[in-house]
């Protein structure tokens, strides 16, 4: 959401922040909004006046003995306009509230141009791919016996997996590394937080309106999060923040659910898109001069994952056509796939300023200042757990068709080095 004064004041700078993402100007439609609005609401102050004086003037009237129809008249043509005009103003308000909500976060100056990912921006690359005779993780995990496709399409259809053994156990151990890691190492706090919202979390998070059909609700209407972020960046939601709190780090491990509205013939065979997956979520509620800061910080979080699992990835700063709807910048990590020949989005680390919280009310006051500010939120991928575990399963092959634990994680498997047919 964005403030009607720094567009009215600007209205070119906005329009070409949202060209930059290849949206058509916006500020015109939105300004208009704003002059029937404030039309109505100075044409209303101007009749619930005017009602107010013929009133007192029938009072004074009736109190002398003098007539006073025509007065009444006007006061019961009044009380037919006023409603009239009410409901024009709502009608405006709503047309104002409903298009802002629609647009997205103004990109970061540094953000380069460009519709889709063939403009992002590779920053650095860290480790060497390996390449050549290396299995898809599906083919593996099917191999050794403990990744099911079949079933889990006979319980719930397309874009599911059933994990058994040493895999099930694998992606457990996977993300209490990752949580290890980021509270005791990064200082994140372990969140364990509800897995179903209402409306006005997802439309805090940019969620809603825009990705309605990405969402799968419950029969009362309530939203199975689609990320950790939605329930971790709303705790702060409608509260004002004590400045010398910041930051505020969470981290959860969650199941997340998406339905993946667009994806139809995309990632249709394995793990990489599905309906129900796990990931371990970074959210940071800042003040307004430490995100960019916080944005590396949690940026090297995520990556420090990776690097201890020893598996090759490159980072892109994602174009303005790329980004997601909230952020006004985001890094990508790419794990390298050799089963694919290709890096694939781990995590995206995204800065989104100031324009969550305008959406959930969220506030800071710094010490001795009676004024208060938005907090910047930011949030990231620490990892997506079911990624990771492909990634380890295309990377750790030793070629007689088992699989080597990362050292990494052998704490976490109980000391266990390799993953065969017998779990």
């Amino acid at each position: 959401m964005f403030e009607i004064k720094a567009i009215r004041d600007d209205p070119e700078f906005f329009d070409a922040a949202w060209a930059k993402r290849g949206l058509p100007p916006a500020a015109a439609k939105i300004l208009e909004f704003d002059e029937r609005r404030r039309a109505v609401l100075t044409k209303l102050q101007s009749l619930q006046q005017r009602r107010n004086d013929v009133s007192r003037r029938i009072g004074h009237a009736k109190a002398k003995g003098e007539e006073a129809d025509h007065l009444i008249d006007e006061v019961a043509n009044l009380k037919k306009e006023i409603p009239e005009l009410e409901e024009d103003g709502r009608q405006a308000d709503a047309g104002l509230s409903d298009l802002l909500a629609s647009l997205p976060n103004l990109p970061d100056a540094e953000v380069p141009e460009g519709a889709d990912e063939n403009a992002n921006v590779e920053i650095r690359r860290v480790g060497d791919p390996l390449s050549g005779g290396v299995q898809p993780h599906y083919d593996v995990g099917e191999a050794l016996g403990l990744m099911d496709f079949e079933r889990a399409a006979k319980l719930s259809g397309a874009r599911f997996v059933v994990l058994y053994g040493a895999l099930a156990r694998l992606e457990r151990a996977l993300a209490a590394f990752m949580l290890d890691v980021h509270t005791q190492e990064y200082g994140y706090t372990e969140v364990s937080p509800p897995l179903l919202v209402r409306d006005r979390a997802a439309f805090g998070t940019g969620n809603l309106p825009k990705f309605a059909d990405d969402l799968f609700r419950t029969r009362d209407g309530m939203i199975l999060i689609p990320t950790a972020e939605m329930v971790l960046t709303n705790l702060v939601a409608d509260e004002i923040l004590d400045a010398a709190s910041l930051p505020l780090r969470y981290t959860a491990y969650t199941p997340c659910f998406r339905a993946e509205a667009g994806a139809a013939g995309k990632d249709t065979r394995g793990m990489i898109r599905h309906h129900q997956f796990t990931k371990v979520e970074l959210v940071s509620i800042t003040d307004a001069e430490s995100s960019v800061a916080e944005h590396e910080r949690m940026t090297a979080a995520a990556e420090e994952i990776l690097k201890r699992l020893e598996l090759a990835y490159r980072v892109v700063m994602l174009s303005a056509g790329d980004m997601g709807f909230s952020a006004r910048k985001t890094y990508d990590l790419e794990v390298w796939l050799p089963g694919q020949g290709a890096y694939r989005e781990i995590s995206s680390c995204s800065n989104c300023g100031d324009f969550q919280a305008r959406r959930m009310g969220a506030r800071y006051r710094e010490k001795d200042n009676k004024a208060t500010r938005y907090v910047h939120s930011l949030n990231g991928s620490g990892l997506a757990v079911g990624r990771t575990l492909v990634a380890v399963l295309e990377n750790y092959q030793d070629g007689d068709g088992e699989i080597k634990v990362p050292s990494a994680l052998r704490p976490y498997m109980n000391g266990q080095e390799r993953i065969s047919t017998r779990g």
